[in-house]
């Protein structure tokens, strides 16, 4: 029994000293627009145990855009913000802000704006009438603004949230002109209760720029260096899976409670690969120009700014 004892003892002392080691990190992330094949990285991921493999625990808070998912990362509450709109991360630091962009998280964009009234056809349709963006700041406002300076509508914008809720507000008269990011509303389309009136790529602000971005919280960047390293990897492994295992389609279809045909569609029409590439921000003097001109920042960031502010982590 000592002898127990004794061997006992020094597998529990083994256990506690290896204990810290082996541990996983902690990170908590903001992701805007569950269910969106881009927004899906993490969720996927983790599906897969690749975090998990490069010794993460990540927590996922979703928002309804990326005006919600940059607060709290300014706030310090969470490390890391997913699909953040670039010119509301500039907006952001140009005001004090502690944020940082640690990765491209959308170059090009499938979002989408509908109509159920079919007198809209074109974006020239919605001439004084009214187009739905996510939130204040977030990547869709810009190119509805961008809409909206590009061909010099009298549109009206306004803030509805997430796709579902955006629908709801369609269906029901409350705006005019709606916004989605398949595979949400694609149901809609289908069966003829709404068309198509504009794609995010129409714009000249979205062709070839990274129009969201993956960001840090600058404090979180110093202190959890080694943990957002893993993660950007983590996050660049996925997105290697996503494109490569049968297995993952299954997952997502799981995921957004949808069918396998309906994620493999989602995936190959809509999300090219390159799309999702975090390693490049592409396009910077146009989305500094449009920054400027969509009144975002009051002047271009300086390069010693924008030296600050993009922090890509890199490949390793």
């Amino acid at each position: 029994m000592t002898r127990f004892a004794t061997l006992g003892g020094l597998i529990t002392a083994a256990m506690l000293a290896a204990g810290p080691a082996t541990a996983a990190d902690a990170l908590k992330a903001t992701v805007g627009q569950r269910g969106n094949w881009d927004t899906a990285v993490i969720e996927l991921g983790q599906m897969a145990g690749i975090f998990q493999k490069h010794g993460l625990e990540v927590e996922v808070v979703y928002t309804s855009g990326s005006g919600e998912t940059l607060q709290p990362v300014i706030s310090g509450s969470v490390d890391i913000g997913i699909a953040v709109g670039t010119l509301g991360a500039m907006a952001a630091y140009a005001k004090g802000a502690p944020v940082r962009i640690i990765g491209a998280q959308a170059t090009g964009a499938a979002d989408y704006w509908y109509a159920k009234d079919p007198a809209i056809k074109t974006l020239q349709d919605t001439n004084g009438r009214t187009i739905a963006y996510s939130t204040n700041g977030s990547s869709t406002q810009s190119i509805v603004r961008a809409f909206i300076n590009e061909n010099k509508l009298t549109t009206k914008p306004q803030a509805t949230g997430n796709p579902s809720a955006t629908l709801t507000a369609v269906m029901t008269g409350q705006v005019d002109v709606g916004w989605a990011s398949p595979p949400f509303g694609l149901k809609e389309l289908e069966e003829g209760k709404t068309h198509v009136v504009a794609k995010a790529t129409d714009s000249a602000l979205v062709r070839g720029q990274t129009i969201r971005v993956i960001v840090a919280n600058a404090d979180a960047l110093k202190t959890k260096r080694a943990a957002i390293e893993r993660f950007m990897q983590a996050y660049r492994d996925t997105i290697d899976h996503m494109y490569a295992s049968p297995q993952v389609l299954k997952d997502y279809a799981a995921f957004t409670k949808t069918s396998e045909p309906v994620a493999k569609r989602v995936r190959d029409e809509f999300f090219p690969k390159s799309l999702i590439d975090p390693d490049t921000v592409k396009g910077l003097p146009s989305l500094m120009e449009e920054a400027v001109n969509l009144k975002f920042i009051p002047a271009p960031l300086t390069e010693q700014q924008q030296a600050e502010l993009i922090q890509l982590v890199p490949r390793k």
